[in-house]
């Protein structure tokens, strides 16, 4: 064992004569410990609101979504779709056309509303209508708001004007019969959506040309705009689930690092009072650095001594935080405990995520705090005269 740590850990231990000092060193390290605790706590309660958002949303959007240029045709379109289904991991993909519109009752009730013209059965980004024939839907929360009913009919209307010949421009709009409703998720806009038949949504928005909605799994829709290249027509976009939702995980992102800033004070706080703690070993072992030094023990040695007895004083309090947050994490996430109103949430307690990436930064911060810290106190030692530390 070297010299240095063969001293911090004789500086660690505790004497009836330095049980003031090893007092002091308690509560440095237990600082350290709670801080270190409550940063992993916070930490895997913020990833697990975020897992649970990012995953309500994957579930309801499509995983990529390719979109051709406006001038493609049914030949284009066709192609495309081949050389999508042909492609790896992908599950399933079909035609969609996006657009804005509104909804308007028999009896003058007018909503606007996002409109989906899809193909084939119901996607399954409508919840509780996937899979049911082609048809209108409708969000619940607004069939439920006007008395609908399935079968009652609902216009259609498209931004987009027909120019006539004589007389101001038309209205393009379409009347159907209300095939069904679907939940849409409060984690989405409150923009409330409709879908319809793709045929439809086609002559209210003609000039469009439609995207391609692709199922696959996470990892190969990420894949996909390098397994396409060259496959598509020119111009065409592929966008993924993270492109799609680039501004939600941006701002995940940035709340995730401002919790960590915000609640990392605490480990600062107990980064201080480590310092505090070893400027008053320096100072209660004057006259042994002083003895020491005029044996022969080098500054560097003596700086080391310190720095290492910083560094065990921050391991143990870390380990202990460490144990102690991922415990407590694990234990609130297996048994529920802390509790939500899930009239108001997606559900129900408040889960917990516990990420070792999160858990090996939260120890990276705590020794290099400790480090910058215990760097003082060294330097103090180091630069203790032996001559003027054994006069005293």
């Amino acid at each position: 064992m070297s010299f240095p740590l063969l001293l911090a850990l004789r500086y660690l231990r505790s004497t009836r004569r330095d049980a003031f000092v090893s007092f002091l060193s308690a509560v440095a390290a237990g600082g350290i410990a709670l801080g270190v605790a409550a940063l992993v706590v916070s930490l895997a309660a913020l990833s697990g609101f975020q897992r649970v958002l990012i995953d309500e949303v994957l579930a309801r959007s499509p995983k990529a979504e390719i979109e051709l240029p406006a001038a493609s045709g049914e030949a284009e379109l066709a192609a495309a779709l081949a050389a999508v289904r042909a492609t790896r991991g992908v599950t399933a993909a079909r035609p969609v056309l996006h657009g804005t519109g509104w909804l308007l009752t028999a009896g003058g009730l007018v909503r606007p509303v996002e409109l989906v013209g899809f193909e084939g059965a119901v996607p399954a980004s409508f919840p509780g209508a996937a899979g049911r024939p082609e048809g209108l839907y409708v969000d619940a929360a607004l069939a439920g708001a006007w008395g609908l009913a399935e079968g009652d009919t609902l216009r259609v209307v498209s931004p987009h004007p027909t120019l006539v010949p004589f007389g101001p421009p038309q209205p393009r709009l379409r009347s159907l019969p209300l095939a069904g409703t679907f939940e849409q998720p409060r984690t989405q806009q409150e923009t409330p959506r409709a879908a319809l038949p793709l045929a439809v949504a086609r002559t209210l928005y003609p000039a469009r040309a439609p995207a391609i909605e692709v199922d696959a799994g996470a990892d190969a829709a990420l894949a996909l705009p390098r397994r396409l290249a060259g496959r598509l027509p020119a111009g065409a976009t592929v966008r993924t689930w993270r492109d799609l939702n680039r501004s939600l995980f941006f701002v995940l992102r940035l709340e995730k690092a401002m919790m960590f800033v915000a609640v990392a004070l605490i480990v600062l706080v107990a980064a201080l009072a480590l310092v505090a703690d070893l400027s008053l070993i320096v100072a209660a072992k004057r006259s042994e650095v002083g003895i020491l030094g005029a044996m022969g023990a080098s500054p560097a040695t003596l700086a080391r001594a310190f720095l290492w007895l910083g560094g065990l004083l921050a391991g143990i309090g870390a380990a202990l935080g460490a144990a102690l947050g991922v415990a407590a994490a694990w234990s609130l996430d297996r048994w529920q405990v802390v509790k939500l109103p899930s009239d108001v949430y997606v559900f129900d307690h408040v889960p917990f995520a516990i990420r070792p990436l999160d858990v090996g930064a939260t120890l990276a911060l705590t020794f290099a705090l400790a480090a910058a810290f215990s760097l003082y106190a060294a330097r103090r030692a180091a630069a203790l005269d032996p001559i003027e530390a054994l006069r005293r």
